[in-house]
């Protein structure tokens, strides 16, 4: 009889903590209508998403940095945010480098005396540089979306498995009745470990 109150009390104790688990309930997220159909080389508009339960949609920020709370403990999802972050960043840095090119094009254009010259080689050089910054944004821009809608499908793939009370995540595999050196029954369990 001892060993059955030993399963019993584990029993009991790994549904307490069922309980208390359940009562935990992930947030999964919707991302806005339009976001939605963002793809590959969408506007790079800051995104909109909302818990589940809520209808009132919130900016996600220009990296995403209000959508890093929700992702917290999954690392896939946060691997695929930074990613959206890198993005980002090179999309500021393009613009950065067009605009810079741009700005020393007309310097060059208004700075000399009397006739404005429009393809010195300064200039030939301003112009070279934007072209490769526009050509470069067509890289940049084509995933930076897929980033960041692969971060919030990663998110709500990982509530499944984690939605199970502790006790099915611990359960074993199998259960079996096995006997003893000394001839006594014992349960027997097993757990793959993965």
């Amino acid at each position: 009889m001892h060993p059955f109150r030993s399963f019993a009390l584990l029993l009991s104790f790994l549904l307490v903590f069922s309980v208390a688990q359940a009562q935990q309930t992930p947030t999964i997220l919707r991302l806005s209508p339009e976001d939605q159909g963002r793809g590959l080389n969408g506007s790079q508009k800051n995104f909109y998403f909302a818990p589940q339960g809520t209808n009132e949609y919130q900016n996600a920020g220009f990296f995403g940095q209000r959508l890093r709370p929700y992702l917290a403990g999954n690392t896939q999802a946060l691997e695929h945010l930074n990613s959206y972050r890198q993005q980002k960043w090179l999309f500021l840095a393009e613009r950065l480098t067009f605009v810079g090119a741009l700005g020393f094009y007309g310097q060059q254009v208004l700075a000399g005396e009397g006739e404005q010259r429009y393809f010195s080689n300064p200039q030939k050089v301003a112009i070279g540089v934007a072209a490769a910054s526009l050509l470069a944004n067509v890289f940049i821009s084509r995933n930076t979306n897929t980033h960041f809608q692969r971060a919030v499908e990663a998110h709500n793939a990982g509530w499944p498995a984690a939605r199970g009370s502790l006790f099915q995540r611990v359960s074993p595999t199998a259960v079996g009745l096995t006997a003893a050196p000394t001839g006594q029954p014992q349960l027997a369990l097993r757990w793959n470990l993965r």
